[in-house]
């Protein structure tokens, strides 16, 4: 027979005696997946915590508790009897204060809770308190956004920034093909499709064009200008020369 899991909850109250600071701990259990899932939908994890908690029906669950708000999931390692998981929980706040930020990330911990505890304080918290304070210095002081380029009807409008970063903008929902084909990324916080400066601007003027082709294709058009206003504490630097390219007809 597989070895028996050790009881949760009992586990969980001895991790957090453990852990520095003052924790609380709130023990329930989920009779079906969608009960897990107000928990389990913050959990702030980009790796294989955050898969385990959004692929298995945990079953049960602890939420460790901090007065200054910060909150860690614990729950039973998936395939694993004697091993725990523990996640940060992301605070409440706009999702644009989460721009930037690296998730945390959770890890496993052993059924000792002395060895978790010393693993978690070492391993997880210090990440999570930098997390933490990005997020809170994001609410108060939200990083600037570059200006996009005016949304144009039928057409996809590109600009060139002075830190060589190329954006694009687009009402029309088809194009998105197009640009991510050429290799452009959907930044959510930028609220553009963006081209690094990284590839240079050889590389970029051949992606661009690549783009327009595949949108002539479907009859949408491409201009490409200057950022509308120089992106803040950036040296400028003149953009590539480059046509404006319409669409057929135009």
């Amino acid at each position: 027979m597989p070895p028996a899991r050790p009881d949760l909850a009992a586990y969980a109250g001895a991790l957090a005696t453990r852990l520095p600071g003052a924790w609380t701990t709130a023990y329930s259990r989920n009779a079906a997946y969608a009960d897990q899932l107000s928990t389990t939908a913050a959990v702030w994890d980009a790796g294989a915590v955050g898969y385990a908690a959004s692929n298995y029906v945990l079953g049960h669950q602890a939420v460790l508790a901090r007065p200054d708000g910060a909150r860690l999931l614990l729950f039973d390692r998936p395939l694993r009897p004697r091993q725990f998981m523990v996640a940060a929980l992301e605070p409440e706040a706009h999702h644009d204060a989460f721009h930037g930020v690296a998730e945390p990330n959770g890890i496993s911990v052993p059924a000792d809770p002395a060895r978790a505890a010393a693993q978690v304080a070492r391993r997880l918290l210090p990440r999570y308190k930098d997390a933490l304070r990005q997020v809170r210095h994001n609410t108060a002081h939200p990083p600037p956004r570059r200006p996009a380029p005016p949304v144009i009807t039928g057409m996809v409008s590109i600009a060139w920034y002075p830190d060589g970063v190329v954006g694009a903008v687009t009402g029309v929902r088809d194009a998105a093909s197009a640009l991510y084909g050429a290799g452009f990324q959907f930044h959510p916080y930028q609220r553009m499709f963006l081209l690094p400066a990284s590839l240079g601007d050889r590389e970029q003027i051949a992606r661009i064009d690549m783009a327009a082709q595949h949108l002539a294709r479907m009859g949408v058009g491409v201009t490409v200008r200057p950022a509308p206003a120089a992106t803040p504490a950036t040296p400028a630097r003149r953009p590539p020369l480059l046509a404006a390219v319409s669409a057929p007809g135009r």
